[in-house]
C-alpha cells in the first residue's frame, strides 16, 4: 500500500521519505523486509529510483542503519548534556540505548547485515559511538569514568538483549527487563562518588 508521497521531490526529501519507509517497515517486518523493491512500493517510487539514490539494498540498509545510529546517539547525548551539573540517572540512559537497538530495529539490522556478508554493517554505529563518546568525555579528567569501556559495554549488552534478551530471560524465568537492570547496575558502579 503505497503512501501518499507527492510526485516530484527533492533528491534530499526522497531520500528522507524511502528512509522512513525502511525504518517502518523494519519495524513492521524485520531487517529481510528491507528491500528496494518494498520500500519503492511503499513510497510509490521505482525499483530504479530508489537504486539511483542507494546504488543497492545494502546502500539503503547502510544509510538506514546510519540515520538510526545518528538519532539514537542525538537522543543520548541530549539525555545526558541536558543537564551536566548533575550526573545522568544510568537506569534512564540504559532505557535509551536498549529501546533504540530493539524497539528501534537497530540491533536487528545491524546485526542481519553482517550476518548477510556486510562487514560495513557497524561502521556508522562506531562512528557516531565514538562521536558522542568524545562529547560525553569532554571535560572529565583521564583518571575519571573510563567513558570509552562503559559506552562499549552498554552498547554490546544493548545489541546482545535486543536479539537474544527476551528468549534467555524466559528460559532462565528471569524478568524481561533483567539486562537493564544489570547494565543500570553496572553503570552506576562506575560512577564516582
Amino acid at each position: 500500500m503505497p503512501s501518499a508521497t507527492p510526485r516530484r521531490l527533492s533528491p534530499a526529501a526522497s531520500r528522507d521519505a524511502a528512509l522512513a519507509a525502511a525504518q517502518a517497515l523494519l519495524i513492521e517486518s524485520g531487517p529481510p523486509a528491507v528491500t528496494l523493491k518494498a520500500v519503492a512500493a511503499r513510497i510509490g517510487r521505482t525499483h530504479a529510483n530508489l537504486l539511483h539514490h542507494f546504488g543497492s539494498a545494502e546502500g539503503l540498509q547502510l544509510a538506514l542503519i546510519g540515520r538510526m545510529t545518528t538519532d539514537i546517539t542525538a537522543t543520548i547525548r541530549d539525555a545526558v548534556l541536558r543537564d551536566s551539573s548533575t550526573p545522568p540517572d544510568p537506569r534512564r540512559l540504559v532505557d535509551l540505548v536498549f529501546d533504540a537497538f530493539d524497539g528501534g530495529g537497530a540491533g536487528a539490522l545491524a546485526s542481519w547485515m553482517i550476518l548477510s556478508g556486510n562487514r560495513d554493517a557497524l561502521d556508522p554505529i562506531l562512528a557516531a559511538v565514538h562521536d558522542l563518546v568524545d562529547d560525553l568525555a569532554a571535560g572529565v579528567e583521564p583518571a575519571g569514568r573510563p567513558i570509552g569501556a562503559e559506552t562499549l559495554q552498554l552498547v554490546l549488552l544493548a545489541l546482545g538483549d535486543a536479539l537474544l534478551g527476551a528468549a534467555m530471560a524466559r528460559a532462565l524465568g528471569l524478568p524481561r527487563d533483567t539486562a537493564r537492570a544489570c547494565a543500570a547496575s553496572l553503570l552506576a558502579q562506575a560512577t564516582p562518588d
